[in-house]
């Protein structure tokens, strides 16, 4: 599994980053128009870290896996075919 930094920007309720509303790669906004799973990943093994899991489907159909680090507030895209999803220029 590839896990691929993004920026998300999330609706902020009675907590923040409270679940994504839109992700950006490559320079691409992607909508998010649906969370059909979620789950979180606790603190038992040190060597993962405390993460939040959300399965979305966007706008333009695609479904996707984000995670979101609790700990250093980091948001990735978890994927297992990056020619999906292609490193940025100079990455």
């Amino acid at each position: 599994m590839l896990s691929i930094p993004i920026k998300v920007e999330c609706y902020a309720g009675y907590k923040a980053d409270e679940y994504p509303k839109y992700f950006y790669r490559n320079d691409k906004k992607f909508d998010i128009t649906e969370i059909s799973d979620r789950w979180y990943q606790g603190d038992v093994n040190p060597e993962w870290p405390v993460a939040n899991y959300f399965k979305v489907r966007t706008a333009c159909g695609g479904q996707h896996i984000l995670k979101h680090e609790i700990e250093n507030d980091s948001w990735y895209l978890v994927t297992q075919d990056e020619k999906e999803f292609p490193p940025l220029m100079g990455s």
